[in-house]
């Protein structure tokens, strides 16, 4: 069953005078479950593709449908919302806030969702529990490796049990044995939740693991 379709999607950015065509008429059905890797060299569009797909940026022409669901038909509020019920992001910097312990940035967009903090509290201890590091949780973000802190950001993204995870170069700050850690810990959800992975990544490695791989150029799929 496909879970996301994108149908002639263009994006263009303007600047003065200046007009770039990030995206030129993608075509794109991804499968409920799959993990497909989006590749390419720099500046071909791989993230703004990725931030088109998950509703995060707008697009100029085309359409977006999520499990059915035409993005572009809803408003920015009701878009949010739908992100937060559906979606997952995992991203290259972490994003997470500096002044929460692990635990308390895991529960963050729970309580934002407005869960009774008690039940927020207990998810994210679960979360952390299932991808570590759950003996850090009342650690703060510098007290953590690189790789705790992408764990504690999956952890994150994992809490609403989302359909899709979108990840932007989840792997892009870590070194190899921690990134192949990382790998392994998104297959292996993906094989036993059947969630939907959509990773933008520049590692060889990475796209290795992914059931396809899309590959970019120019704004295009080639």
């Amino acid at each position: 069953m496909a879970i996301i379709q994108a149908q002639n999607v263009k994006k263009i950015y303007r600047t003065g005078q200046l007009r770039i065509e990030a995206l030129s008429g993608i075509n794109l059905t991804v499968e409920q479950g799959e993990i497909v890797a989006i590749m390419g060299q720099s500046g071909c569009g791989k993230t703004t593709l990725l931030n088109c797909l998950s509703g995060l940026d707008t697009i100029d022409e085309g359409d977006v449908f999520i499990r059915g669901e035409n993005l572009r038909e809803l408003s920015d509020r009701k878009r949010t919302a739908y992100r937060a019920l559906h979606m997952g992001f995992i991203f290259q910097d972490f994003n997470l806030l500096p002044v929460l312990t692990a635990v308390e940035n895991v529960e963050l967009p729970m309580l934002v969702a407005r869960v009774p903090s008690k039940k927020a509290r207990q998810r994210a201890l679960e979360m952390l529990d299932l991808v570590g590091p759950s003996e850090r949780a009342r650690h703060r973000p510098a007290e953590l490796s690189g790789g705790q802190r992408q764990r504690v950001t999956i952890a994150r993204a994992l809490t609403n049990n989302p359909a899709i995870v979108w990840a932007d170069e989840p792997t892009g700050n870590l070194d190899s044995e921690t990134a192949s850690e990382i790998m392994d810990l998104l297959t292996g959800l993906n094989r036993e939740q059947q969630q939907t992975f959509i990773i933008v990544t520049h590692a060889q490695e990475v796209g290795a693991m992914a059931h396809r791989i899309i590959q970019m150029r120019d704004g295009r799929i080639v």
